[in-house]
């Protein structure tokens, strides 16, 4: 008999799909057309092999350690020890809470854009009580939240595939339809613009991380865990493209900014009937939503997890059995999330965000390779190793190096105050000084 208390693997998709398709498509998909023009379909292509091939390596670390809640951060700590895991736990979890912003700022564009009130002060407003609404689901219990984030993963999934139809049909009837909407100016047509839409973009990707602390709570244990990973990041790569394109056969690429509501935009410009602008934004709502939903929950856990691993006090280790649910981790998470809505537009926070999210990507490569050479295996392994996992540290490296000054700047100072508390700590609590050879 199926224990009721565990989720299918259509929930756990459907919460990774939850986080990644509300964190990309709907709030980031302009943003790329704007940063590479059409060349975002190559940075969206290009990104989502390589979340497959991460998501491949989690399935393989998740089946290892089903019981872990930290995501990338445990699979860092088993493999690595406690300084590592210290400093990439704290990084990852900056990354989701700060995500959480982003794709609440999206919701707030999005409501704005629908009730007519366009400043951005009340898209702030609209994304702190949707903030506020979806903690205290989280509260509530995480069986309620994944079930909840099904249904509305389900809709918005349907009103996708009616934009991308409507799309077609829009560019052809009011002749916006013109193979020059996909012409790249020389600005845009290099390698380090695509590397610059690839940096959003992966921020796009990374909600699948959300399934990686469920695997305990997946019917069928960590092979099914994996599955519904690599499922969630390859529904949603088709998703991503055929969104992009769209958004291009209805708008010269050229005319995108950095906005947090493309689609909304786009329908505007070829003044689409209000019916389908209602419909689509109403999906966009519904999108970011159960993204925020996603990445609240999933940044929450990671927070319990590091303290559980006696790298933070008592005070976040507090977890409610019964319901599945770190609380204090949700109002932390919650609280960094409304602060961060300050700190700049769209993609400044999804840059800030992203250096956390690759580092703690590449390590868990290296986690990989680590578990592989002791011969720790789980039940699901990542296909084609080593290759696929050196093609991944590869681009990893590449895309860190090809980060903004402004987001590197910040994750080495970051880095640099964590490693100097750490060992604070480690030092606060020693009678005398450990001096460890390196080499014989």
């Amino acid at each position: 008999m199926k224990d009721q208390k565990l989720i299918s693997v259509p929930v756990a998709t459907a919460v990774g799909l939850g986080a990644i398709i509300g964190a990309g498509i709907f709030v980031l998909s302009g943003t790329t057309i704007a940063l590479a023009g059409a060349n975002a379909l190559i940075a969206f292509a290009l990104v989502g092999v390589l979340a497959i091939i991460i998501a491949m390596e989690f399935g393989e670390l998740g089946s290892i350690m089903p019981h872990a809640k930290g995501a990338s951060f445990s699979f860092i700590f088993e493999a690595f020890g406690s300084e590592m895991g210290f400093i990439t736990g704290i990084l990852l979890y900056f990354s989701f809470s700060t995500a959480i912003a982003a794709i609440a700022l999206g919701f707030g564009s999005y409501l704005g854009s629908l009730t007519g009130l366009h400043s951005g002060y009340y898209s702030i407003i609209f994304a702190i009580i949707l903030i506020f609404v979806l903690s205290i689901l989280n509260i509530i219990g995480i069986k309620k939240a994944a079930s909840a984030d099904f249904y509305l993963v389900m809709i918005k999934l349907g009103i996708l595939t009616i934009f991308v139809i409507s799309a077609v049909v829009l560019a052809y009837s009011t002749k916006t339809l013109n193979v020059s909407n996909f012409t790249v100016p020389p600005s845009k047509d290099n390698v380090y613009a695509i590397f610059s839409a690839s940096i959003a973009v992966f921020f796009a990707y990374s909600g699948f991380q959300s399934i990686s602390t469920l695997t305990s709570d997946v019917n069928g244990g960590a092979n099914k865990a994996a599955k519904a990973i690599v499922f969630s990041v390859v529904i949603s790569m088709i998703f991503y493209i055929l969104v992009v394109v769209a958004l291009i056969l209805m708008v010269p690429a050229s005319k995108y900014t950095v906005s947090a509501d493309p689609l909304a935009f786009a329908l505007s410009y070829v003044h689409a009937p209000y019916y389908l602008y209602f419909i689509v934004t109403i999906g966009a709502l519904i999108a970011t939503t159960s993204a925020t939903l996603a990445m609240i929950m999933t940044s929450s856990r990671v927070l319990y997890q590091i303290g559980e691993n006696k790298l933070l006090p008592k005070f976040f280790r507090k977890f409610n059995s019964k319901k599945d649910v770190s609380v204090n981790g949700v109002i932390i998470s919650s609280v960094i999330g409304i602060v961060m809505l300050f700190s700049g537009n769209v993609y400044i926070i999804a840059a800030i965000s992203n250096f956390g999210l690759l580092l703690s990507y590449l390590v868990s490569s290296f986690a990989v390779i680590h578990f592989r050479r002791i011969k720790k295996s789980g039940t699901f392994k990542t296909p084609l190793y080593p290759y696929t996992v050196i093609v991944a540290i590869i681009l990893l490296v590449l895309f860190i190096y090809g980060m903004p000054k402004e987001a590197l700047d910040i994750g080495v100072i970051i880095i640099l105050i964590l490693f100097m508390l750490y060992y604070f700590f480690i030092e606060f609590k020693r009678d005398r000084v450990i001096r460890e050879e390196l080499f014989k």
